[in-house]
């Protein structure tokens, strides 16, 4: 996949490092479309499974009832799904971020392969889709709800025979700019996660039951600013919010970017540059998943009815988590657990039975493993594995770690480059572009990533040979040029001049300077 866009493009960076600077927008421009082979081998004896996938945009992997983050937040539905089906404890992105993270989802290849690196710009042509393959093999296919992939469009994509979709993020409430159904303007009428369950239920419920169906139904929930459907608003109100611990200032080994993004756009103190209290916006947060979650019920409910619920595949997870506090940061972008772990649940009696996954999973499994309950092999490019035999729980060959990449946005600009490795137990983070100091970091003994090894002497060795295991990756699978995008309108760069100042160079960064002779 990453040969068919050609590298042409704009490397700007010369010999000045390891990383060139990538302009996938001028290729694009030039780029001939070529015809797609979307003909799969089928898997022997492998019977099509009809799918559904439920994604929620910003949905951090604790935020569910059974998980018990806190003493609020009722989930039913997520909960039936965690206690009937598989529970992938250690669900990640690769990267957190809504357009890269989605064309991850759809192309199992990592955001320096699929090109998707920001929510601004054009998708780079020749991407192809695993509905595609779906409708190849027979299916019918529909997408419902939030694309918010290559720029504000809301056209149909391909791979999809039926389509409800909504420019950018959408809105929780009826607005002028309403829904686009099958390239046909309609009105949004009503709140939008029921509205989308609406389409949905109307959808399944035509099936004639000949033909394997597929449906990914993106909820526009819970992307901020949270608004939750009027029957569920305040209901937490008196429910008490425990903050994070890390959510204080001056943490040892904090990096300095870290540190200073306290006072700015995705800061606690200067949270989207006003005064925003944490435990409210989680209140709200929680109030908002309501609607998703009853959604999801009434569709079960259907499934049942038409005796599809225990034959359908399906899967629900988030396009990525969310920090509310952790290391002074609210939204996403960083490297930390709450930004890139999500929730992941799938149900299919018919292909597993209860119980919990503990490897490493991504969204670049997702196609993959969508296709392989579909029948089909997956292509060979697609970075993502199978994930069923894990459902199944067999021993089966899996990774060993994980690599985690977000590219600097100028309209964001506190967040640098990250690239991070993160294996069962260590999660190496490194930072491109600015002077300060990398993170480590061991996650099976300091699951908050509060203790930076690398702030401390002792742990080089470590960091070394994950840093060379990161770049072998990124080697392997195309990923040592930076993509560099065009400038967008706007920049969120503010700082309260009542809040924190500049943070202090790392006490390893400084030492008297050297004598003469």
């Amino acid at each position: 996949m990453s040969n068919e866009i050609d590298r042409r493009g704009v490397l700007l960076a010369g010999s000045g490092g390891a990383f060139g600077l990538y302009s996938w927008a001028a290729d694009s421009a030039a780029a001939v479309p070529q015809k797609k082979n979307l003909l799969l081998k089928r898997i022997p004896r492998a019977r099509p499974r009809n799918i559904l996938v439920v994604l929620t945009d910003d949905h951090r992997h604790d935020a569910m009832g059974f998980m018990k983050a806190q003493d609020f937040g009722e989930t039913p539905t997520l909960d039936r799904l965690a206690r009937e089906g598989v529970h992938f404890r250690n669900a990640f992105v690769t990267t957190a971020l809504c357009s890269p993270s989605r064309a991850s989802i759809f192309t199992g290849l990592y955001a320096h392969q699929h090109r998707v690196v920001d929510n601004n710009h054009p998708i780079p042509p020749g991407l192809t889709y695993y509905p595609e393959y779906l409708q190849r093999a027979g299916y019918e296919t529909a997408f419902i709800g939030k694309w918010h992939m290559g720029a504000e469009t809301d056209h149909p994509q391909p791979g999809f025979d039926h389509w409800v979709s909504f420019k950018g993020q959408g809105h929780y409430l009826p607005h002028a700019d309403g829904l686009n159904v099958d390239g046909r303007k309609v009105p949004q009428k009503g709140y939008i996660t029921d509205e989308l369950t609406e389409y949905a239920l109307d959808w399944i419920g035509k099936r004639d039951r000949k033909r394997p169906w597929m449906m990914h139904l993106a909820h526009k929930a819970v992307h901020s600013e949270f608004i939750p459907a009027p029957r569920h608003a305040g209901r937490y109100k008196d429910a008490t919010f425990r903050y994070p611990e890390n959510m204080k200032a001056g943490v040892p080994g904090r990096p300095m970017w870290v540190e200073n993004q306290r006072n700015s756009w995705h800061g606690v103190e200067y949270a989207y540059h006003g005064r925003l209290d944490i435990a409210d916006y989680y209140k709200a947060y929680m109030e908002t998943l309501l609607a998703v979650d009853e959604g999801l019920a009434k569709i079960m409910d259907l499934l049942a009815e038409r005796g599809e619920l225990d034959d359908t595949l399906i899967l629900y997870m988030g396009d990525n988590g969310f920090m509310f506090g952790e290391h002074g940061l609210i939204d996403k972008r960083a490297a930390y657990e709450e930004s890139m772990r999500v929730p992941m649940l799938a149900r299919c009696p018919a292909l597993f039975g209860p119980g919990k996954v503990e490897q490493v999973v991504a969204n670049i499994d997702v196609a993959p493993t969508m296709l392989a309950a579909a029948g089909l092999a997956a292509p060979e490019t697609m970075a993502g594995a199978n994930m069923l035999p894990l459902a199944r729980g067999e021993q089966v060959p899996w990774r060993e770690e994980l690599v985690y990449e977000y590219y600097w946005e100028r309209a964001f600009p506190q967040t640098p480059t990250v690239h991070a490795l993160r294996e069962d137990r260590y999660k190496y983070i490194r930072f491109h572009g600015i002077w300060d100091l990398d993170e480590l970091y061991d996650i099976e003994a300091d699951p908050h990533e509060n203790n930076n090894l690398l702030a401390q002497p002792g742990h080089e060795a470590l960091a070394a040979r994950m840093g060379a295991k990161l770049f072998k990756l990124l080697e392997e699978t195309d990923g040592m040029q930076i993509p560099l995008a065009a400038d967008t309108p706007g920049r969120n760069v503010l700082r309260d001049p009542k809040g924190s100042k500049g943070a202090p160079f790392p006490p390893n960064f400084t030492q008297p300077p050297k004598l003469p002779g």
